[in-house]
């Protein structure tokens, strides 16, 4: 009697060219003052954090961006994937990554 045996692929997502995977932030539903949003209103946010840089971004010393970094990213060009029911991935073009947050004081991503 043979025994058949499924293994499980992981599909993983990496960008090429000058581009990085970034998982944006969730949108605010409360403001800073308290007040909760209705559902449908929200604060749309453009930071997230670099899920996966591509090879190209990663050797180029102009880019001082790295994986887990929290970053505030132009949305114009970034493109969507459809790889979680949530769609929270974004592929977007190194250029439109404006600012990188950082501690105040030594290496690392801010919180």
């Amino acid at each position: 009697m043979a025994i058949s045996r499924t293994t499980r692929t992981i599909e993983v997502v990496e960008p090429i060219g000058l581009r990085v995977l970034i998982r944006k932030d969730d949108d605010k539903k409360q403001t800073k003052a308290g007040l909760h949003l209705p559902d449908k209103m929200e604060i749309p946010t453009i930071t997230g954090r670099i899920v996966s840089i591509s090879s190209q971004v990663a050797e180029d010393k102009n880019y001082p961006i790295k994986q887990y970094d929290r970053v505030l990213f132009h949305p114009k060009q970034a493109v969507p994937v459809d790889f979680e029911g949530d769609n929270r991935l974004f592929v977007v073009p190194v250029e439109d990554i404006v600012a990188v947050f950082r501690r105040e004081g030594g290496e690392g991503p801010a919180e």
